[in-house]
């Protein structure tokens, strides 16, 4: 006879979704999966997501996607918080995972770059520095770019959901324009792109259309940047050029910073 025990649903994983200093472009997407979506939350239970649903939580979550920098007191001792109540914290976008493009008053006077952007800066309470996320506390996984991947999320998911390792590329960009068939902007035409030291997410969508990469998706492993700067120089760059070409979406990932850095001071000393 069939047994007249009903078999009780599994729990569903607390997912939340929160933010710090950040643009919301990264959650953007993760909203942008739309078809997706409801197989998403037929898996996961959401439980905090402000950009989605009026929903409110402050923990336990089973999974914990964070966008966005650090970049005031109170955001550090949040993230703080948030780690304690989290099994599992993702970073996501270049913010958190290097600082973003905000990290660029790391290498200025903090007090000036406030007093230029707010008409009374003595009311902004912040850190001398844009951080990020595992700079305080730490990170299960890093999902890179700016904003992220859409399908390197439901990866990462879908991953979640059934115990296992996530695959996610870390290749340069130069690859997947080898699988497109792009011609490489950079030797054909001295064009200066990032794509030769630049995680690949993207799509190569830049080169695409005859555009320099601009390291949306942060270095990847063991990127060269020193060689690719030298290359720069070849093509006729100066050091402020380079610099700036460095000094983008992820200013604060060390590779790309360790460049701005030496330029500028090569720069200064003309």
């Amino acid at each position: 006879m069939p047994s007249t025990t009903r078999r009780q649903n599994p729990r569903r994983p607390r997912v939340g979704v929160v933010k710090f200093a950040s643009c919301d472009g990264c959650q953007l997407t993760m909203l942008d999966l739309e078809d997706e979506l409801l197989a998403i939350t037929e898996k996961f239970d959401i439980v905090e997501f402000a950009e989605a649903t009026s929903n409110r939580s402050e923990g336990p979550f089973d999974v914990l996607f964070v966008e966005g920098s650090i970049s005031t007191p109170e955001q550090a001792e949040e993230i703080v918080r948030l780690r304690r109540e989290a099994t599992t914290l993702v970073t996501i976008g270049a913010c958190a995972t290097s600082g973003g493009i905000q990290a660029l008053r790391n290498l200025a006077d903090h007090d000036a770059f406030r007093a230029a952007v707010y008409p009374s800066p003595e009311l902004i309470e912040s850190l001398p520095t844009s951080t990020p996320v595992a700079a305080h506390v730490a990170v299960d996984a890093e999902l890179y770019g700016c904003p992220i991947s859409g399908h390197q999320l439901l990866e990462l998911l879908t991953a979640l959901s059934v115990g296992r390792r996530p695959q996610l590329p870390d290749e340069a960009v130069c690859a997947e324009c080898k699988r497109l068939g792009n011609p490489c902007i950079l030797v054909a035409e001295g064009v200066a792109c990032l794509g030769p030291v630049t995680r690949t997410g993207c799509g190569a969508l830049c080169p695409s259309f005859d555009r320099g990469c601009y390291g949306c998706f942060g270095p990847k492993e063991a990127a060269n940047t020193p060689a690719l700067a030298a290359w720069f120089d070849s093509l006729g760059y100066d050091d402020e050029q380079i610099g700036r070409l460095f000094a983008q979406f992820n200013v604060g990932a060390p590779a790309f910073n360790q460049i701005v850095v030496e330029r500028r001071s090569l720069e200064a000393k003309r």
